[in-house]
């Protein structure tokens, strides 16, 4: 069972969500708009979010910014734009999938129990603890240092560089990653991994180089 906060300022909405969920033996929260979202996140730890983008007092794109300054829940965003545009901007903030309404909810339910899969996945134990000059990788902690100091990535990048360092030195293509990392193919799918590996890049500093790009088929993390 997960727990699962629902925020959508549509009453149907949340409550076809709450029923297929339940059905599935999770446990729902409901919020009717971003700021109590927030609030609801800071007081509580939940398995999963699935948050709206059009929203009252908070919109969902900055909720999700709130959010990931005190938690790294996987979050599905919610929305009835379907703009490259709108999707790839919510993966940059780090959220893991991005629905179109209207939905079907047998889909949503798919998609929520795939996110769940691979969030419980990413943390069964695990005795890897890797070091490159210095870069420390540790992968069952979930944390990345610099020369020491912390470096604090999206859930995605920490995903998208832990199968990069445990495949390292195998050219891996896009639709690899994209299906192995997201699970579905999105639609823009090379600009999603493009974003979440420049991104990434930024953030591992001078240690970037060991990301390498494969002209026409991907990337590969070379040590």
């Amino acid at each position: 069972m997960a727990k699962i906060l629902v925020a959508d300022d549509e009453q149907k909405i949340r409550e076809v969500i709450r029923e297929y969920s339940e059905f599935n033996g999770h446990e729902v929260t409901e919020a009717s708009d971003g700021m109590m979202a927030v609030g609801l996140c800071k007081l509580e730890d939940f398995d999963l979010i699935i948050m709206d983008i059009m929203m009252p007092k908070l919109d969902g794109y900055s909720a999700c910014k709130e959010i990931r300054k005190v938690k790294d829940t996987p979050i599905i965003m919610l929305s009835a734009r379907s703009e490259e545009y709108d999707k790839l901007f919510g993966f940059e903030l780090g959220i893991d999938d991005y629905v179109v309404k209207p939905f079907s909810p047998k889909e949503l339910m798919a998609r929520i129990n795939a996110v769940l899969s691979r969030r419980n996945s990413s943390q069964q134990p695990s005795s890897q603890v890797l070091t490159f000059d210095g870069l420390e990788i540790n992968i069952p902690a979930r944390t990345v240092t610099i020369d020491g100091e912390k470096v604090d990535l999206t859930p995605k990048e920490y995903d998208l560089l832990f199968y990069l360092v445990e495949n390292r030195n195998i050219a891996l293509s896009r639709d690899q990653l994209l299906s192995d990392i997201w699970g579905y193919d999105f639609f823009g799918a090379d600009r999603t991994i493009d974003t979440h590996i420049k991104n990434l890049r930024n953030n591992l500093g001078k240690y970037r180089d060991y990301i390498v790009t494969l002209r026409g088929v991907g990337y590969k993390f070379e040590a």
